[in-house]
């Protein structure tokens, strides 16, 4: 993975583009993760940790969004990608939102071990919509699974 990290930064440098991540239950595993790479400060321009439906929406997510699909759905990944890519006047933004194995109180609905991730691409108006399941013994391990798939999806869609 660490090999597809620096492609992913060098890929944005060598196009003067830049990205921002908005993450939930990944807890800013993306954003670490970008910039353990060095040069990845000319390519970062924000990231957002928002963990609770309040500050999704205090950052540019829509509430009916979250209202009528749950803050654990395909579409508020995508406001989430967008919503960070405009607050941070990124080319692209990252949105993560879903559960690793824990039942949210406050949110009750969607299962336990789904996650939802969208790459939004501002310049072409572009979604680039994925999940996963994850199932693993820990959180931690769940968060590398959905890491890497994030990078793979991003690295592939900066090549083409």
């Amino acid at each position: 993975m660490e090999k597809k990290l620096k492609e992913v930064v060098k890929i944005l440098r060598e196009k003067n583009r830049t990205i921002s991540t908005m993450e939930s239950c990944t807890g800013g595993a993306i954003v670490n993760a970008i910039t353990n790479v060095p040069g990845a400060s000319s390519v970062l321009n924000f990231s957002a940790v928002t963990y609770s439906n309040d500050y999704k929406i205090k950052m540019g997510v829509s509430a009916d969004v979250i209202d009528n699909y749950t803050v654990y759905s395909m579409e508020t990944a995508r406001e989430m990608a967008r919503a960070i890519s405009v607050f941070a006047s990124s080319d692209y933004g990252v949105g993560v939102t879903g559960k690793l194995g824990k039942r949210d109180p406050k949110n009750k609905c969607g299962d336990d071990n789904q996650v939802f991730m969208c790459i939004y691409d501002k310049n072409n108006e572009k979604y680039i919509d994925f999940n996963i399941y994850v199932d693993r013994d820990n959180r931690r391990d769940d968060k590398k699974e959905v890491l890497a798939e994030v990078i793979d999806k991003l690295c592939s869609y900066l090549r083409d």
